[in-house]
């Protein structure tokens, strides 16, 4: 029997219904004064024939274990993660490839915002460590606001040997370290490259950063914590889509 679970929020299931990645089972409705704001999404079910059932607030908590869900919620086929191997087999020689690497990254709230961000600068996909991992649920797609539904993540077992392949396709490997010397700034990003995010607090594991080409860090003020895992690598994102881009 086919796995499903309840996405939840507007921009997931909008982006899920547009992506056309999930069997779509059922989708729930919180009938309100202003449900004239789902029309876009009532247009697609009414043209894809997906059945839709009225809910009360209570219901629809309950069904997505949360209380941000907007009014709305779909039953689903499960996240299509794919194995790792067929990111390897869509690198092409000679390509500006650009994937992004996670690894312990636990929190849902900062998957989903890393997510966002790689598919907004364009990234060619996303790898996710099977252990020390947050998997990608609804609440992932939600905090992504559903930039998930259109980006590929794909999974490996060993992210040490996942990099080894990497590199053997042509690709540098760099690490995102709060302690290295080399400011992201200086850094030529123009090339093949895929870059290694850490988790809060601990970041990219030792074995992980050594196996790196070479490490970057963002230059900060003294005195001040530093960023989150999800700003960080928004900060990096951004300066290799720009140094590609203008």
């Amino acid at each position: 029997m086919m796995k499903s679970e309840i996405l939840y929020g507007m921009h997931p299931v909008f982006e899920a219904l547009k992506a056309d990645r999930r069997e779509f089972i059922e989708v729930y409705l919180v009938r309100d004064k202003d449900s004239g704001r789902y029309k876009n999404i009532t247009d697609l079910l009414s043209l894809r024939k997906i059945p839709v059932k009225t809910v009360r607030p209570a219901q629809m908590e309950q069904m997505t274990g949360s209380a941000f869900h907007q009014g709305i919620g779909a039953r689903v086929s499960e996240y299509p993660l794919l194995p790792f191997d067929d990111i390897i087999g869509n690198i092409k020689p000679g390509l500006p490839d650009f994937l992004i690497l996670l690894d312990n990254i636990v929190d849902p709230q900062n998957l989903g915002a890393l997510v966002r961000t790689a598919s907004c600068v364009g990234a060619g996909g996303v790898v996710l460590t099977k252990d020390r991992s947050a998997s990608p649920t609804p609440a992932v797609s939600k905090a992504s606001a559903g930039a998930l539904e259109h980006i590929s993540l794909f999974r490996t077992t060993n992210m040490v040997n996942a990099m080894q392949k990497i590199k053997d396709k042509g690709l540098w490997v760099a690490g995102l370290d709060a302690m290295a010397d080399m400011p992201v700034y200086d850094c030529d990003f123009k090339s093949p490259i895929a870059l290694v995010i850490g988790g809060e607090g601990k970041g990219i594991r030792p074995l992980v950063k050594s196996n790196c080409d070479f490490l970057v860090s963002i230059p900060q003020k003294q005195g001040i914590s530093s960023l989150n895992a999800s700003v960080a690598g928004a900060v990096v994102m951004y300066e290799v889509f720009r140094q590609r881009n203008y």
